[in-house]
């Protein structure tokens, strides 16, 4: 195999170039050494044989009787020299041999193919990587300038990894040869090749981490729902499971927390809050401002997305989190307006605005009963309560509010364990402000009476009279309703 078939060979197979970008750049290059050499170009023709061993160049001309530009013209007895079917008119296609282009024209010649090729090698490079942008890599620091971390990502220094400061971890310093996991985010071309963008502060450089460590992940078992970071300080992560017998959250954490340990050393100390996620809001929010206990979460406006958690005095602090970090990221992370209160503050609050609030919203929802409104009937139903309440009650045995009502009559209500007087005046204050008992007794009298069909026949004794006001049954002799005690006046019509 010639020089020509092995050098085309390792541009090819070593760096990568297609076959099609390696003919080009060979045809640019003797055309560049031509053009020096004549002037121009545009009558040389470059062509390969079958298996691209070798390449020659050659200068077509128009064959004339009486030459005016050598460069693209030759003689009528000229070219019978070399075919003697030419005529006037014809083209005739003669090799060239560059050995006979001068210094010049063999340098502008190498210097075309060097800066294709180079062009060609960051077209191919950037390709590969573009692909790869939100996929972490390993590389290794190679200096620091004004802040920003050079390193080398390999293919033999032509292409430069930056770790620029404002996408570095605040807790993070490297030495030279320091071994670094980042997140591709971005490419950059630049005079001297091409750069890639990494990062160190993104929150799915988490989540590619915690990947590795926890095989169920890979496998789908377990879902990261969202992760939010403070970069070198904290980060919270929500994940679910598929499976109702596994844990994400122990799983996730791993046997004597050795799977989240790993994660917290790759980030060289940076706290994980590794939470449950859940699709009712007012668990999700107790749970994202972990590491704090929370004893109730309430609604204020479901349209804005606001909640207050009510939490003791000694978990407030820890609540709030250090400069209100851990606030802050459970409001990302939940996507809530989260307001945190300890208990002496809440009870100081109104929350008859948000309660008339609830109520309309209900008289608009789709979920409604006969009565146009929506029936509670269990604990868990009522509007801000203690869901931790509510399970303990439902394992005693106390579902519906009807029960907790005559447990609590019966002194069964103290007797359960995990639960304090607190809580329970809690939920009977939500019952107060959300509940209202109807006697079914009475409600079915109601639709009989309003069922029965007018006879024309029935005498005025006979004839069922009920309060404009309130609904109540009443007679031709009252003057004020036994229920509501509005005041009526009866009169007979005209005809």
């Amino acid at each position: 195999m010639s020089e020509m078939a092995e050098a085309i060979r390792q541009l090819i197979q070593e760096k990568g170039y297609s076959e099609d970008s390696v003919k080009t750049i060979i045809e640019n290059a003797l055309k560049a050494a031509y053009k020096r050499t004549y002037g121009t170009a545009d009558n040389a023709i470059v062509k390969f044989n079958e298996n691209m061993s070798d390449v020659s160049i050659y200068s077509r001309k128009t064959v004339v009787d009486g030459v005016y530009d050598p460069v693209t013209e030759i003689e009528l007895d000229e070219a019978k020299k070399l075919s003697s079917e030419c005529e006037t008119g014809d083209e005739i296609d003669i090799l060239e041999d560059p050995k006979t282009f001068d210094r010049s024209a063999v340098t502008t010649g190498k210097q075309t193919a060097h800066q294709e090729l180079n062009e060609s090698y960051k077209d191919t490079l950037y390709n590969e990587y573009k692909n790869k942008i939100g996929e972490m890599v390993v590389c290794y620091c190679q200096y620091e300038r004004n802040g920003d971390i050079y390193v080398d990502l390999g293919n033999a220094g032509k292409l430069e990894g930056l770790l620029p400061v404002k996408y570095q971890s605040p807790r993070e310093k490297y030495e030279k040869d320091d071994r670094i996991k980042a997140l591709i985010v971005g490419l950059k071309r630049t005079s001297t090749g091409l750069q890639v963008v990494l990062s160190r502060s993104d929150p799915e450089l988490v989540r590619s981490i915690i990947e590795m460590e926890v095989p169920e992940i890979a496998d789908g078992t377990i879902e990261i729902n969202k992760i939010v970071r403070d970069a070198g300080h904290r980060t919270k992560i929500a994940v679910s499971s598929t499976r109702e017998d596994v844990d994400p959250v122990g799983a996730c954490v791993g046997l004597k927390g050795v799977r989240i340990q790993n994660v917290i050393r790759e980030l060289l100390g940076e706290k994980i809050d590794i939470l449950k996620y859940d699709p009712d809001p007012t668990i999700f929010i107790k749970n994202a401002l972990s590491p704090a206990q929370v004893q109730r979460v309430v609604i204020l406006d479901q349209a804005k997305r606001q909640a207050l958690a009510v939490v003791e005095e000694s978990q407030f602090s820890l609540a709030i989190g250090k400069q209100g970090q851990n606030v802050r990221l459970a409001n990302k992370l939940c996507d809530w307006s989260i307001d945190v209160k300890t208990e002496e503050q809440a009870a100081e609050m109104d929350f008859s605005e948000t309660v008339t609030m609830q109520t309309a919203q209900s008289l608009f929802s789709d979920d409604v009963g006969e009565s146009g409104f929506d029936e509670i009937r269990t604990v868990a139903e009522l509007p801000g309560v203690d869901q931790r309440v509510a399970e303990i009650l439902k394992t005693a045995g106390i579902a519906d509010i009807e029960q907790f009502i005559e447990a609590q009559e019966n002194g069964t209500l103290q007797k359960i364990e995990g639960m304090t007087p607190e809580e329970i005046d809690a939920v009977n204050a939500i019952i107060k402000d959300n509940v209202e008992f109807v006697d079914e007794n009475e409600a079915s009298e109601e639709e009989t009476e309003k069922e029965m069909p007018s006879s024309a026949g029935q005498n005025e004794e006979e004839e069922v009279y009920h309060c404009p006001e309130c609904g109540a049954v009443i007679t031709l002799d009252m003057t004020h309703c036994p229920k509501c005690g509005v005041e009526f006046e009866f009169k007979e019509d005209e005809e």
